[in-house]
């Protein structure tokens, strides 16, 4: 689970969930008992069985809305519970809820003495922002924008420009030496493709002077695809800006994972604008989207 996941609105609809939690151990209902409280009832909360079904329907329902909503930033794209992703779900509950506290509002007793409480009005309030910011999320690029921001220093720069950064699952973090086997089992600095114990570009001594041929290059391990023309391209470390889908090699259009701000992947290969990239858990596909990813 990664907290960098949530989006503007997603803070939006957890603090429509906390008033609304709040709201419901405040009075439902207000009662003018006149200059004598001998006999005036007790004010109820929403969670006053004789209420019912006022708990489910306006405060529950807004609750697991918002609960549905967040919980589908952490599921993999895609993933839906019959026909419906959750966060879709959670926005239709967040709709009925609101529904609901509106109605409320306008019926009830038909007493002259019982007006809608401070619990019932906070509720009405949270589950209007709540259905609002579940139905705008999608659709409003300032609520699409990340709820933290990612960990490296600086505005994200265009893939391959800018200067390495620290972070989780960084190369060189936790003192590893450049040189050093990275936690993918790669060699930091050399090509891909280069057999172990083949010097990298750092290392390289120059022929020129010596006037021996340059070595053969060698062909890359067993299994892996072949690096660029020339040697060109060389495995990095980089982060996403935002969550990204990671596709199947086999070019299937179903994701096999999914990139999350806030953490190292490795580019193993370069096909056209798209990246080869490796998971923690060694998973490899193609990263389509590489737009303001961050170069380690």
């Amino acid at each position: 689970m990664n907290i960098r996941s949530l989006t503007r609105g997603d803070g939006g609809v957890i603090g429509a969930a906390v008033l609304l939690f709040i709201a419901s151990f405040l009075s439902f209902r207000s009662y003018d008992c006149g200059q004598s409280s001998i006999g005036c009832p007790k004010e109820p909360i929403g969670w006053k069985p004789e209420l019912f079904p006022v708990l489910p329907s306006i405060f529950l329902a807004g609750i697991i809305a918002a609960v549905l909503i967040v919980a589908s930033r952490f599921q993999p794209e895609g993933r839906k519970v019959l026909g419906l992703t959750l966060d879709q779900w959670g926005t239709v509950l967040a709709a009925s809820a609101a529904w609901s506290s509106l109605w409320t509002i306008f019926g009830g007793p038909d007493v002259d003495a019982v007006s809608p409480g401070v619990g019932q009005i906070l509720a009405l309030i949270a589950n209007l922002a709540l259905a609002a910011v579940a139905l705008l999320t999608p659709r409003v690029p300032a609520l699409k924008a990340p709820l933290m921001a990612a960990p490296q220093a600086g505005a994200p720069s265009p893939y391959g420009v800018g200067a390495p950064q620290q972070g989780y699952g960084y190369p060189n973090a936790g003192g590893v030496q450049p040189g050093a086997p990275s936690p993918y089992g790669a060699q930091v600095q050399q090509p891909y493709g280069a057999q172990p114990g083949q010097p990298g570009p750092a290392q390289a001594q120059p022929q020129a002077d010596s006037g021996a041929a340059a070595p053969a290059p060698q062909p890359a391990a067993s299994g892996q695809p072949a690096p660029a023309a020339g040697g060109e391209f060389a495995p990095f470390w980089f982060a996403v800006p935002v969550n990204r889908p990671l596709y199947g090699e086999d070019g299937s259009a179903a994701p096999i994972a999914e990139l999350a701000p806030g953490t190292w992947y490795l580019a193993v290969d370069q096909r056209g604008t798209a990246l080869v990239a490796q998971t923690q858990d060694g998973r490899r596909g193609v990263l389509q989207d590489t737009s303001g990813i961050q170069r380690g």
